[in-house]
């Protein structure tokens, strides 16, 4: 069983960056739709970015295209998640997913029926 751990989390102030991770274990990252989700408090979780099985499955939310960067390390079995010029209202707790059945466009839509890691927050304040 496939399971997900997220770290890289903290406390920034605006216009910072943060690097986040999510390690996989119990099986190969290649096979798998993998994607980053966040859920701010008091609001639905929602799609960031997404890398699917093929090197250019790449799909970002509007809301931080030009800002975060997901990204593959295979020797480490690790998705990444660079987030730069961070704002307050990228305030959440980050989710790792991975989905073994859906290519990687299609996590931009529910449902949701993969792993899911337990998180790691983000918090961007002055």
């Amino acid at each position: 069983q496939v399971q997900l751990e997220e770290s890289g989390g903290g406390l920034v102030h605006p216009g910072a960056s943060l690097r986040l991770s999510c390690a996989v274990s119990g099986g190969d990252l290649r096979g798998y739709a993998m994607g980053w989700f966040r859920q701010a408090p008091g609001r639905e979780r929602e799609f960031v970015a997404t890398f699917g099985r093929g090197p250019n499955d790449i799909y970002y939310a509007d809301s931080v295209r030009g800002r975060f960067t997901i990204s593959r390390e295979f020797s480490k079995n690790m998705v990444l998640l660079q987030l730069n010029s961070l704002q307050p209202e990228d305030t959440a707790d980050y989710y790792c997913y991975a989905d073994p059945a859906k290519a990687g466009w299609a996590l931009q839509r529910g449902p949701y029926k993969g792993i899911w890691g337990q998180g790691t927050q983000v918090t961007v304040s002055s």
